[in-house]
């Protein structure tokens, strides 16, 4: 029962009751995976340091959900973005500065990526109950893993004690991050680059069964498809007239929204992999899938068991987590704000 007394964590912990009931109680691993190291990361790493630390960065996820739904598919992509750029170090964060130019505004990001200003918030909070104790980047890390978790998406353990970097790199966010102008051979390659593989590739793309790409990210599949003056023949014929009408052959459409998985929006499942069989996938990278026999038979796979998806996506995420992580001093630090170097 929530009481007026210690309003804060009662009401959130009647909130969690009620959000983990169904998608992560049946997901938790036993209690004693978190005895065990992860290399030089480690499940408990603040259990004694900051031990509030689960129940803050989840209410700051809720709190921004309840606001705007968006937010779970900006936050994942956010900790997807920052860990591809060279390493899982929280320099997606970073503004410019002059000794270099951040991952903001690179091509891949500007006026796209968005949840700075949720982990800023989380990062806050954290800073009042365990001043520089806990990196942005492992901020990062465990709010996309709450944000899937909120959507209805699998739950995976998240390793932490990793240091957030020094430094950023618009050049190499705009050179390492996959396009979805890009051949498939192409991104599969920046994949294999980051020490993940073609399943990783195919199971990681159904993140996008949440949020939204702006039009000029696939409309040249609705009205010019390679030059061809006709839009992509693959695209079902009533999903391209639907796409026309919300994003017009004009230039002041191109930064209008549409979403990644129209059939079930705000919902984190395998229906993005049955769009692609459908014919409705929505971007060029996300359609080439079924195109390739390697992918296509994973796609068919993960549209037909939502639980071997759930699975498989875990275990993805918990690799994509460990890209290059910092726990060395000499390399990296706890920031005390997200947004600049101590």
């Amino acid at each position: 029962m929530c009481h007026k007394k210690n309003f804060y964590p009662a009401v959130f912990s009647c909130i969690i009751v009620i959000l983990y009931s169904v998608h992560l109680i049946n997901a938790m691993p036993d209690a004693s995976y978190y005895d065990k190291s992860d290399g030089p990361l480690s499940y408990n790493f603040y259990d004694k340091t900051c031990p509030n630390l689960g129940m803050i960065v989840r209410w700051g996820v809720w709190t921004a959900l309840k606001n705007d739904t968006r937010m779970a598919a900006s936050l994942l992509r956010l900790h997807f973005h920052d860990c591809f750029v060279d390493a899982c170090e929280g320099s997606v964060l970073l503004d410019d500065t002059k000794d270099f130019k951040g991952e903001k505004n690179a091509l891949p990001n500007r006026n796209s990526a968005r949840g700075y200003d949720v982990i800023d918030s989380i990062k806050t909070e954290v800073e009042k109950s365990c001043p520089s104790i806990v990196s942005c980047v492992d901020i990062l890390a465990l709010a996309a893993r709450e944000a899937v978790v909120m959507s209805g998406g699998p739950f995976w353990p998240v390793s932490l004690g990793r240091l957030d970097g020094l430094t950023a790199s618009e050049k190499s966010a705009n050179e390492q991050l996959p396009s979805p102008f890009e051949p498939l051979d192409n991104i599969t390659a920046k994949f294999v680059a980051k020490g993940l593989d073609v399943k990783d590739m195919v199971v990681l793309s159904g993140a996008h069964t949440i949020g939204f790409a702006q039009c000029f990210t696939f409309k040249r599949r609705l009205f010019n498809f390679k030059g061809s003056g006709k839009p992509d023949p693959s695209l079902d014929t009533s999903f391209l007239s639907n796409l026309q009408t919300t994003c017009p052959n004009v230039d002041k459409s191109n930064t209008k929204l549409a979403a990644l998985d129209s059939q079930t929006i705000n919902k984190f499942d395998n229906t993005y992999y049955k769009n692609i069989i459908n014919n409705t996938g929505l971007l060029e990278s996300d359609q080439a899938l079924i195109g390739d026999p390697k992918t296509a038979s994973m796609v068919k796979d993960y549209s037909s068991d939502s639980f071997l998806f759930a699975k498989d996506f875990a275990a993805s995420m918990v690799k994509l987590g460990k890209i290059g992580v910092i726990t060395g001093q000499s390399a990296g630090q706890v920031r005390k704000k997200c947004n600049y170097v101590n």
